[in-house]
């Protein structure tokens, strides 16, 4: 669930249907201009509506729900204007003061791009020449001492190519735990996955069901006829298929959802399973990338083309 918790809904429907990960973005927030204002901002007044229970008013526990802050996953990222080694503890420390936490289970490195603070939270960069080289060394070596001092309780990376996982691995003292990437039938990336899982990387897929309705979205995903047919032979609607897919290629995914019947659906994949022939029909489904962000490339900037950013991995 990524920033699910901004929405109108009552936020008392997460916990209630068993939704315990909470994947907040500092970038998305700072781009649909929700204000952040530590212990008055939107996104702590949602933790309250769900239980995190140090808050004075809290729902969840009430209910039983929610007993201790151990029960609530909380992850969050750290935005391209904020790869820099100075920089990765003030951002950190920041997003934990505006949450009102005093650790993060999950710390992210939102892309393997660096921008100046010239261009902070904006996306496409405007002025290309503030992108410049990302330093992955200096900053990873930061990343792992929040974790050694406690801030966090697990780092990883976002939007990591399998050549940058590798380079990540040649120096890293503590291995990334997460490589958050597109992951969806269209977008199988099974050659990530098996780099991933063979050095214990647990990989989180977005736009899994191509985040349709967000400006970087897509319904080509749920639109696939072979997911339709899957559905309907099955009696299961084509984002359950989907999920159902991902789960059993041994992934985890975030999806977004505000209407609580479709978050319910959503968790409702695990009692039944694709066959082998399902999942042979899916393999068979032709693959593209479908956000290649292009707004981090230019002939001005320290990234040249997609195919530079992706290591042509397209």
């Amino acid at each position: 669930m990524w920033d699910t918790l901004v929405s109108p809904i009552p936020s008392l429907t997460c916990r209630l249907i068993g939704l315990r990960h909470v994947d907040i973005v500092a970038a998305h927030l700072a781009l649909h201009n929700i204000e952040m204002r530590g212990g008055s901002d939107t996104i702590s007044l949602a933790l309250i509506r769900c239980g995190i229970p140090w808050y004075p008013q809290y729902e969840a526990l009430k209910h039983g729900l929610i007993k201790s802050r151990s029960e609530v996953f909380i992850g969050s990222k750290l935005w391209a204007s904020d790869t820099h080694a100075d920089r990765v503890l003030p951002a950190l420390k920041k997003s934990l003061k505006n949450l009102n936490l005093e650790y993060l289970d999950l710390y992210l490195i939102h892309w393997p791009v660096t921008v100046t603070q010239e261009s902070a939270f904006q996306y496409p960069v405007a002025n290309k020449k503030n992108i410049i080289p990302f330093d992955c060394k200096a900053v990873w070596s930061v990343m792992e001492e929040a974790q050694r001092s406690g801030l966090v309780k697990s780092i990883g990376v976002s939007n990591f190519s399998c050549k940058k996982i590798e380079d990540l691995l040649a120096f890293a003292t503590i291995p990334p735990a997460v490589n958050q990437v597109e992951l969806s039938p269209a977008w199988q990336q099974k050659k990530l996955i098996d780099l991933c899982k063979a050095n214990g990387i647990v990989v989180t897929g977005y736009a899994t069901l191509g985040s349709a309705g967000q400006f970087w979205g897509t319904d080509r995903v749920v639109g696939i006829q072979a997911l339709k047919d899957i559905a309907k032979a099955k009696g299961k609607s084509v984002p359950q298929v989907i999920l159902r897919w991902a789960h059993q290629q041994g992934v985890a995914t975030v999806v977004k959802s505000y209407n609580p019947q479709r978050m319910q659906e959503n968790s409702d994949i695990f009692d039944w399973e694709l066959s082998e022939e399902e999942c042979k029909k899916i393999s068979e489904i032709p693959q593209s990338r479908g956000g290649k962000a292009e707004g981090f490339v230019s002939e001005e900037g320290s990234i040249k083309s997609v195919e530079d950013l992706w290591d042509g991995e397209l």
